[in-house]
């Protein structure tokens, strides 16, 4: 008997932030959630709760990969609930996983925000939350791990927005107006 065809499951009505450290997801993610009144969700923070354990604590006690995995798993558990109508501000390395770039999908309009390596160095260099960067060159950690990374996040993206040189006002106003025309162009899932 022809069941018919596979439905596929509708992107629920999130904007999810991915680019690397520093970019500027989770004040763009407060810019977001000021302007448009969706909840907001960074997903490091989420993950801090849970654990009770800060991001470098989690790196050097139990690994990268196990926070990596950790990510998944919120990720997963967001999809099942069905989260909608929230702004998603996601870890740097989270596209590193490939179980996370159709989950990221799912989820909702995915926006990357890029900047120059100059721009993340001098935005996360006080910064001792970084465990990736805490090391004697900074610089090349970054233009290493963006070399590796950038594919991924243009493959996961809907959008890529520079926020080099720009106010974090214009950026949120252009992120809330390609969002509208991607949301109106599927039906809502709630």
């Amino acid at each position: 008997m022809d069941q018919g065809p596979a439905i596929t499951p509708q992107p629920m009505h999130n904007i999810v932030l991915i680019g690397f450290m520093g970019c500027g997801k989770s004040t763009i993610g407060h810019e977001l959630n000021k302007n448009l009144g969706y909840r907001l969700l960074d997903t490091d923070h989420a993950i801090t709760r849970q654990t009770g354990k800060t991001i470098p604590e989690i790196f050097e006690q139990d690994g990268e990969d196990s926070f990596r995995q950790l990510e998944t798993e919120l990720l997963e558990h967001l999809v099942a609930e069905k989260t909608s109508h929230h702004i998603i501000s996601t870890g740097g390395g989270m596209i590193t996983r490939p179980d996370n770039l159709p989950l990221l999908r799912q989820l909702g309009f995915v926006v990357w925000l890029s900047c120059t390596p100059e721009d993340i160095l001098a935005r996360t260099s006080r910064n001792s939350n970084r465990p990736l960067l805490q090391c004697d060159d900074p610089m090349a950690v970054i233009t290493s791990l963006l070399k590796e990374r950038s594919p991924l996040y243009e493959q996961t993206a809907h959008i890529e927005i520079s926020t080099s040189g720009l106010e974090f006002s214009e950026i949120s106003c252009g992120i809330l107006e390609s969002a509208r025309y991607h949301f109106a162009s599927q039906p809502d899932p709630t």
